[in-house]
């Protein structure tokens, strides 16, 4: 006995068992990339102690620093961490549980066998290091496995590269500009990639612990 061709309406509608089509596959975080300005040490400080020494993921931050002088900024943040926070050094290996801060006038960048390279190129909207720089490299390298965060700042570096992370598959989390010392930079970020989630210091403390619990 021949079977009955399928109709239009079946071809057209074709049966989903139930949750087969919303079931999205658990993406696990490999990697967390800040970027910071204006106020940026009293918002890191809300949030790098809050880490626990086995943390399981690399940080990788830019802070808009002056360029012409030495910074003691890793050295201060790794006397009350938990973690290991260290000055970034070009071609060194990325470790799980450390947290590493661009030197002065050197954009931070992870290369594709994820090690950290420094870069003395131009700047880009008057910073070295950059924020979209970092940002736009580790997008590259983590696609889908990177977190990036935007804070404090005074310009709209970090809005472009943020958006490079969602598109990568990344997820975004910035500072709320209403609780920002600087609200520029949060706002850029926000306003070029509205599906980033807007959060209080705290709550980004306790997103990045979570992200690796759950």
């Amino acid at each position: 006995m021949s079977m009955a061709a399928p109709t239009k309406s079946m071809k057209d509608n074709p049966i989903v068992h139930p949750g087969g089509a919303q079931k999205k596959a658990v993406v696990t975080p490999e990697a967390v990339a800040i970027g910071v300005s204006a106020g940026g040490l009293k918002a890191l400080s809300a949030i790098l102690p809050a880490l626990p020494a086995n943390y399981p993921l690399p940080i990788m931050i830019v802070i808009h620093l002056p360029p012409d002088r030495d910074s003691v900024v890793a050295e201060l943040f790794d006397a009350k961490c938990a973690l290991t926070v260290r000055e970034a050094e070009d071609k060194e290996d990325i470790l799980p549980g450390h947290a590493y801060f661009a030197p002065p006038d050197y954009h931070l960048l992870i290369e594709p066998d994820r090690r950290l390279s420094l870069s003395s190129e131009e700047p880009v909207l008057f910073s070295r290091p950059s924020v979209d720089v970092l940002f736009e490299s580790a997008a590259d390298v983590y696609g889908e496995g990177l977190i990036g965060v935007v804070l404090t700042g005074a310009n709209p570096d970090g809005a472009l590269g943020l958006k490079a992370i969602l598109e990568a598959g990344g997820r975004g989390l910035v500072q709320r500009p209403d609780e920002a010392y600087a609200s520029a930079m949060p706002e850029a970020a926000l306003a070029l990639s509205p599906s980033a989630e807007a959060m209080t210091l705290e709550q980004i403390a306790d997103t990045l612990q979570k992200a690796v619990t759950t």
